[in-house]
């Protein structure tokens, strides 16, 4: 039986937290992979790999961190490169291969890179999500 102090404390983490996240930033999914939850590693992948394909293909275009106009219009260009680069390894396979989606005004781009940004930003979570299993915080 347990001692109330050891059932207070917590255990030592199996992973570097900082290698769990930066491989969860690169690849969606891997951190928990290397965690051992491949059913999670898997959804993680599979719903960021939707969202941006799906993304793509309405020809959602990418924020770049441009400078210029006003105050807000820069948050929201930053905001949203951060996004898109939180994609990882997808954003990287996209700019390499030269997407970049012509210039058109309507509602099908704009969906398309809210899309691109909600997939980084879904990353984004899984990566909190890894961080704290690495860390023993979370089951």
């Amino acid at each position: 039986m347990p001692t109330s102090a050891a059932a207070g404390s917590v255990a030592a983490p199996v992973r570097s937290p900082l290698l769990v996240c930066l491989l969860a930033w690169f690849v969606p999914g891997a951190g928990h992979l290397l965690l051992g939850r491949k059913r999670r590693a898997l959804i993680v992948f599979a719903t960021v790999a939707v969202c941006f394909v799906i993304g793509v293909l309405m020809w959602g275009p990418f924020f770049s961190p441009a400078g210029g106009g006003d105050m807000l219009s820069r948050l929201i260009q930053y905001g949203g490169f951060i996004g898109d680069l939180a994609n990882g390894v997808f954003y990287f396979i996209a700019a390499w291969a030269g997407y970049a989606p012509p210039v058109t005004a309507g509602h099908n781009a704009d969906y398309g890179s809210k899309f691109i940004v909600c997939a980084g930003l879904l990353n984004i979570l899984a990566i909190v999500d890894a961080y704290e299993i690495a860390t023993r915080q979370k089951e």
